[in-house]
């Protein structure tokens, strides 16, 4: 092999280990997601998990996804306490609706214009905003950043604006855990 073959396939090497080292904390969390969703952490589930998490990995080829390399431990200790409390607050409040015969809970669609550009924050805000009881996301336009909510509850604009509000809250406290530099510059002003 010449000198010259031999750089282009170290360079080749070298991207290919990239590849796999950005593509790992996926791998991972899907043989976590296959064992959680059986409900097993044993040796069998881990195995099957890993293997799963191959064939998915395989046959659905998506674009690699950029992570920022920046995790701030206290802002995601802040998102997970805050994220339990809406849950909870949550929870309470559509159970309250509907127990509560006197009037119907008003309900709306709400467009929430993001402020990052970023995939993994967009599917992150719109995941963590429809687990909260009382909301879901019905589309998502990714050009424009605009994810679109079924709120229930809703009874006048100020409720509306209540609720875009707190989508981008969940941006912001989302972006503070895991975001950029860039994307931290971004929601903070």
């Amino acid at each position: 092999m010449s000198a010259e073959n031999a750089q282009p396939a170290r360079e080749d090497k070298r991207s290919l280990l990239a590849l796999v080292w950005r593509q790992l904390p996926f791998f991972v969390w899907l043989v976590a997601l296959w064992m959680l969703l059986w409900g097993q952490f044993t040796w069998l589930a881990f195995f099957t998990g890993v293997i799963a998490a191959a064939v998915v990995t395989r046959v659905f080829r998506l674009p690699p996804v950029e992570l920022s390399g920046r995790v701030n431990l206290w802002f995601g200790l802040i998102f997970v306490l805050e994220f339990i409390y809406a849950l909870v607050r949550g929870s309470l409040t559509v159970a309250w609706q509907a127990l509560d015969w006197r009037r119907q809970p008003g309900a709306a669609i709400v467009a929430v214009q993001l402020r990052t550009d970023d995939d993994l924050i967009m599917t992150h805000t719109g995941v963590t905003a429809s687990l909260i009881p009382g909301s879901l996301i019905v589309e998502t336009d990714r050009d424009r950043r605009i994810l679109y909510l079924h709120v229930i509850g809703v009874r006048n604009d100020r409720d509306v604006e209540y609720q875009r509000e707190s989508v981008l809250k969940w941006e912001r406290r989302i972006v503070m855990a895991v975001g950029s530099r860039a994307q931290v510059e971004a929601v903070k002003a």
